[in-house]
């Protein structure tokens, strides 16, 4: 049975971390660990936006629950961007009323906002509620947290990076490592035995 290993990263094209996500699935592939990796952009991109029209902020995240839920250790991959990036957390419905709530619906800034369609809402328990004000990282952290999963941080570098990790991970300071190291030929690699060791492999 394959490991179902989650990973959250900044998935812009122009300056995220998408050449650490790669790597680890590239690694992925290799039948004898049986890892199966999944990456938010997947999620994203994936049946929850493409099959709902007017996919909010708040779906993304139920979703991203599902998948954290299900997986047995969650990567976070911080960059010198991660830190900054807010997507995700304009949402207020969980302290105003519908009728003062509006949200623009998952890559559709050009159509303007929407109504929020949340017409009631309580407490969670088992999981982070998808009606907060978090950014989409911050709340995959916080639900890997809550549901006690293995977590992983790396930084997309090949050096600690403490300076780039946002406030909320702060408590993980100690145990963040860099992805990348130099091979025998001075070749930028991942750190795979590193990352096979956190995973259980070694």
């Amino acid at each position: 049975m394959k490991k179902h290993i989650y990973i959250s990263s900044d998935y812009s094209e122009d300056n995220g971390d998408r050449e650490v996500v790669k790597a680890l699935k590239t690694w992925g592939y290799d039948n004898r660990y049986k890892v199966e990796f999944l990456d938010m952009a997947e999620v994203v991109s994936g049946s929850v936006s493409e099959n709902n029209p007017y996919c909010r902020p708040c779906d993304l995240k139920r979703e991203f629950n599902q998948q954290i839920n299900a997986s047995s250790s969650v990567i976070f991959v911080v960059g010198d961007k991660t830190a900054d990036r807010k997507a995700g957390s304009n949402c207020s419905r969980f302290k105003y009323p519908q009728s003062d709530c509006s949200c623009t619906p998952y890559k559709q800034n050009a159509n303007g906002t929407k109504n929020c369609k949340v017409a009631s809402t309580t407490s969670a328990k088992e999981n982070v509620g998808n009606i907060n004000e978090y950014s989409y990282l911050q709340h995959e952290f916080e639900q890997a947290k809550k549901r006690q999963k293995n977590i992983i941080i790396v930084y997309n570098s090949l050096r600690k990076e403490s300076t780039w990790l946002p406030s909320y991970m702060k408590d993980y300071e100690s145990c963040a490592q860099p992805f990348w190291i130099k091979n025998s030929n001075g070749e930028k690699v991942g750190d795979y035995n590193y990352i096979k060791q956190v995973l259980g492999y070694e």
